[in-house]
């Protein structure tokens, strides 16, 4: 449990990190110290092996993989086969990134309940444009609500529920 969740910060701080670059934004100052801290030692020697192309840090997604290939593995040393060990790690990554997209989004909900001026609520709009920009055009504003946010969590659910009929889960 506790290997669960070093690796799954860790891995969290990883994505965050490869979809900051990814989408070109500029995170405030104790947001990039805090997730450069916690991810060079990992990154930048992956960075000699795997160069960013096409402006995308494949080192940080790549580290974010193999933190939880490595996680799954210790998890699961019950001497399962490799392949079984890299699909469930595969499942595993899958439901990081669609967590992850649920939590900002649920972040950027109640920023906008309760303080929609705060310091990191530019951020976490930052890095949910790209998801909410195709919403925003086919959803329309209900009585001056965005539903946008609640769409986009509906179909996070529906594609981790398709990730797991894929990979036989559910």
């Amino acid at each position: 449990m506790i290997v669960d969740a070093i690796a799954t910060v860790l891995g969290g701080v990883l994505l965050l990190r490869f979809w900051m670059q990814a989408i070109r934004v500029r995170p405030p100052a104790s947001v990039a110290q805090f997730t450069f801290t916690l991810s060079d030692w990992l990154v930048r020697p992956l960075r000699r092996l795997v160069p960013g192309v096409g402006g995308y840090d494949w080192a940080s997604l790549i580290g974010a993989f193999l933190v939880v290939c490595l996680a799954t593995s210790v998890l699961f040393l019950s001497g399962m086969p490799g392949q079984t060990v890299f699909l469930m790690a595969l499942y595993r990554f899958l439901n990081w990134i669609i967590y992850g997209f649920m939590a900002l989004l649920i972040v950027e909900a109640i920023f906008s309940w309760v303080n929609p001026h705060a310091p990191l609520a530019p951020l976490v709009r930052a890095l949910n444009d790209p998801l909410l920009r195709p919403l925003r055009k086919v959803v329309p504003l209900l009585g001056g609500l965005d539903l946008s946010l609640l769409v986009a969590l509906i179909l996070l659910q529906i594609a981790q529920l398709l990730v797991g009929m894929a990979f036989g889960f559910r």
